[in-house]
């Protein structure tokens, strides 16, 4: 699956020090940070899966901690968007100042909870984020920040997922970029089913193929 050369670097994200892996490709031609849902962390398998066949496919992926261990303790922090939106604002200022990922445009891939944070993060940094991708998301939960995404917006949902298809559905209808809802037939809300988790991957790398052009050419 994970591409044959490349590397991984434990990062520290903003002032404070959220832990992170940053995945790392021979020449990466964009970067995908993911902001996991609730009860998860860098460490979530479903993530990971999805950012090692990123990377196999010449995408670096940043996956990090949106909270201390402390805070996911208190309940009300892993639904906490605004919070959790901050958080990945902070990651997304912390790329350009590195050197190995500074030359790239950047995408966001959100879960559950996470979507929405995605979501809001996109709508408050607009000249940042060039994609956003949610797999079995909350988008709902960005409520008014949905109107003014800019970036192209790629929702993935599970057949087998009623309740949060109608909520993607709603969502959708209130975003003005360029959107699309692809439905994985059969999925529940985890795609946990045989090749459900395979076809999210494949969906979501070819959106941020199309939508994270390189503009990085000139340093190789």
């Amino acid at each position: 699956m994970i591409a044959e050369s490349f590397k991984r670097i434990d990062v520290s994200i903003g002032r404070g020090k959220l832990g992170g892996n940053l995945f790392l490709p021979q020449r990466p031609s964009g970067l995908v940070i993911f902001a996991h849902g609730s009860g998860s962390s860098r460490y979530s398998p479903r993530n990971v899966f999805v950012a090692e066949s990123l990377v196999a496919r010449g995408l670096a992926a940043l996956l990090f901690d949106l909270l201390h261990p402390e805070e996911s303790e208190q309940r009300r922090n892993v639904f906490d968007i605004p919070l959790l939106a901050c958080r990945l604002q902070e990651a997304i200022g912390w790329a350009p100042r590195q050197n190995e990922t500074k030359d790239l445009r950047i995408g966001l891939f959100g879960a559950s909870t996470g979507a929405a944070a995605a979501l809001v993060a996109a709508a408050q940094d607009s000249a940042s984020v060039a994609a956003v991708v949610s797999r079995g998301g909350r988008p709902d939960l960005a409520a008014a920040s949905l109107a003014h995404v800019r970036a192209p917006t790629l929702l993935i949902v599970g057949g087998a997922d009623p309740q949060v298809l109608e909520l993607n559905r709603w969502a959708q209808r209130q975003l003005r970029c360029k959107t699309r809802l692809d439905v994985v037939p059969n999925a529940s809300h985890l795609f946990e089913e045989p090749g459900a988790l395979e076809q999210v991957a494949q969906i979501a790398g070819d959106w941020f193929v199309e939508h994270l052009p390189d503009i990085g050419e000139s340093r190789r």
